[in-house]
């Protein structure tokens, strides 16, 4: 196994002399091979180590227990090690997120504070082959393009993944042949986690029920996922190079981009949805709450009429605009004249998997909707004719006729922003949300939406 993990450094460039490597260090079996392997490996690429635990302020005892260990292991190793204390749970709380995305995203903040202090080039990190399987199922189960169906990367930006090229077997292995130790988490076996339920339930059904290699021929289509999306990235950067208009704001940075509809129609649509990704990163830096139903969205505008727009996640916008079809940032002040005068609140959006229990907002600024009943992308925008509620009971009432019986002034009914899917009232803001929408038992992800400064403005 060894040998397999040097064969996979080299082959992917993981590491180089000379690099300063945080480690990530649970205490877990994965993590306790990947800081041993490493430390094995410090002289044929003359590195210098770092192992930082996080303590996620969950599981009582027995987190005190992995810290512990963790520390003790990296000492009989000669490893430098520091132990951060976070409140998952609360933070969590406040960002209207599950525990489980809460710790991965305090993690990540810990381990690149942790690397910039220690002047470091690389964090390790111990996913391994299963991992990837689970990586695989869960975005395609969640709905994904070619990207997620590839997994995790064996390198992205600083953080590399040295064990992907082998499973949990032969770390086990591996550990109990050196007589080294490790820490079992008794969540791992919960199947509260979706992950959890598609490790200790999923793959094991469909090993044993429809094909024993199951495992490995995930991550082969894995792989050839992730080959395919490389170059159809590469040729939708040619093109986006080719006819790509930019405008940028006072201090360089691109707050629009846009392509003319006539040289993507004749285009295929994979081709076309992979400009629309390109365009998307590079007004937003990243595709974070990006889902296919917007990418999807953005491409039904090409063939629809000039001047409709979508809103997109983050205080964006796609809009097709004299035969120009435009990604750009919501409120700028070069496009201030394509909006009313009554300029319409941002809507930020938040997508997280939902958990039985977890308290609801009870604000006028910020609201929950069943994201998986959302089927095409939806808009912030002023009342049209055809707009409806859904009521308790499943029943519908046009918009007009429920602002009469809220007894909502004539003059101010055309100023009240709502946020629709088509012609489908998901929250007429201010007021209320439609039924169809609402968080209930069968809910697995959930969509926050929050008016941008309402807690400071007390809307």
């Amino acid at each position: 196994m060894y040998k397999m993990i040097l064969e996979n450094i080299r082959r992917n460039r993981l590491l180089t002399s000379g690099d300063r490597v945080i480690v990530a260090l649970s205490g877990g079996a994965d993590s306790v091979c990947l800081l041993v392997v490493l430390e094995e490996l410090q002289k044929e690429f003359d590195l210098s180590l770092k192992a930082i635990h996080v303590h996620h302020g969950l599981r009582g005892e027995e987190a005190d227990r992995d810290s512990q260990y963790a520390k003790e292991l990296s000492s009989r190793l000669r490893v430098p090690f520091a132990c951060i204390y976070v409140d998952a749970a609360s933070y969590a709380r406040e960002h209207g997120m599950s525990v489980e995305e809460a710790g991965r995203h305090l993690r990540y903040q810990i381990f690149e504070k942790e690397r910039s202090d220690f002047g470091g080039t690389k964090i390790a990190v111990a996913h391994h082959a299963d991992d990837q399987a689970e990586t695989i199922l869960y975005n395609l189960f969640r709905g994904t393009g070619l990207k997620g169906l590839g997994g995790m990367r064996s390198v992205r930006e600083f953080v590399v993944r040295p064990l992907l090229c082998v499973g949990r077997k032969e770390i086990l292995a591996y550990l109990n042949e050196k007589g080294i130790s490790y820490c079992e988490d008794s969540t791992n076996q919960m199947t509260d986690y979706t992950r959890n339920r598609i490790r200790q339930v999923i793959l094991p059904i469909i090993q044993e029920q429809i094909n024993p290699r199951a495992k490995e021929n995930i991550l082969r289509a894995g792989e050839m996922a992730e080959k395919a999306d490389a170059y159809l990235e590469k040729q939708a950067k040619a093109i986006l190079e080719d006819f790509r208009i930019v405008q940028t704001d006072e201090k360089g940075v691109c707050d629009a981009c846009g392509i003319k509809a006539d040289a993507l129609i004749s285009e295929d649509n994979i081709i076309i949805t992979y400009v629309i990704r390109q365009m998307i990163r590079e007004v937003y830096g990243s595709m974070k709450n990006i889902t296919m139903i917007h990418i999807e969205s953005v491409l039904d505008l090409l063939c629809g009429t000039d001047g409709r727009q979508i809103d997109l996640p983050n205080g964006r916008i796609a809009t097709l605009k004299n035969r120009v079809l435009w990604i750009k940032k919501k409120y700028q002040t070069k496009f201030v004249d394509e909006f009313k005068k009554n300029a319409l609140p941002r809507v930020d959006y938040e997508i997280f998997p939902y958990k039985k229990g977890q308290e609801i907002p009870q604000n006028g600024y910020t609201k929950w909707f069943d994201y998986d009943r959302i089927k095409c992308a939806f808009s912030v925008r002023y009342r049209e004719t055809g707009d409806y509620l859904t009521l308790t009971g499943g029943g519908k009432k046009t918009l007009k006729s429920y602002m009469i019986d809220e007894k909502i002034p004539r003059e101010e009914r055309g100023n009240i922003p709502l946020v629709t899917e088509g012609s489908h009232v998901l929250w007429v803001i201010g007021y209320r949300i439609s039924e169809y929408y609402k968080i209930t038992d069968d809910t697995h992800t959930v969509i926050q939406m929050q008016i941008d400064g309402g807690k400071e403005n007390g809307r």
